[in-house]
């Protein structure tokens, strides 16, 4: 049994659950992409602060294994398109920092396939391919696990960032064995 969700296009499953809901039926996409992210998760949260529902605004932070330790990168959501640009130029450019890796995600096969399809594009000047696999293995481990210990990291950043441990994430990289083949001392220098 199917019914109109109110005041979406979107039809609602038995559950009352909305089908195949896009970010289109929540929020003006076409609107908001000139504005930066920090005015989107702005709007985002005005809105939704107001409902009676669960909302959030994703960034996470990653390691990044270079020759003289770990350079951290801040990975945000925007859609399906994950965004990364070095802490530092967060720290110094605010929201005028500009993406130096960008992951596209394509769930058009999951709920027929099981699968999500995904490319990038990096700026080559900060970046070598070795570094954008390594991030986007990092993606795979923090959302994609069935580790409460490792999630819990992504929760702390989010919601209770006074307790966030960076030296967390290099543990938990070094521990998946991932980046391995850039550890420190092997590590490209792009930085």
């Amino acid at each position: 049994m199917e019914e109109k969700a109110e005041g979406l296009g979107s039809t609602t499953s038995k559950g009352g659950f909305t089908k195949d809901k896009t970010l289109d039926s929540i929020l003006n996409v076409e609107m908001v992409k000139e504005k930066s992210a920090e005015e989107i998760t702005q709007i985002w949260n005005q809105y939704f602060s107001a409902k009676d529902t669960v909302y959030a605004v994703i960034p996470f932070l990653y390691a990044l294994p270079r020759k003289e330790g770990y350079e951290f990168f801040v990975g945000q959501w925007s859609g399906t398109e994950l965004h990364f640009t070095s802490l530092i130029n967060v720290q110094t450019q605010g929201e005028t920092a500009p993406s130096q890796l960008v992951l596209y995600h394509y769930p058009d096969l999951q709920k027929e396939k099981g699968i999500v399809l995904m490319t990038a594009e990096m700026d080559s000047k900060f970046l070598v391919v070795q570094d954008a696999q390594c991030l986007a293995n990092q993606v795979q481990l923090f959302y994609g696990t069935d580790r409460s210990q490792t999630y819990a990291l992504v929760e702390t950043f989010n919601h209770r960032s006074s307790e966030f441990k960076y030296m967390s994430v290099i543990a938990e990289l070094e521990q998946s064995g991932l980046g391995r083949e850039l550890g420190p001392g092997q590590a490209s220098d792009k930085s």
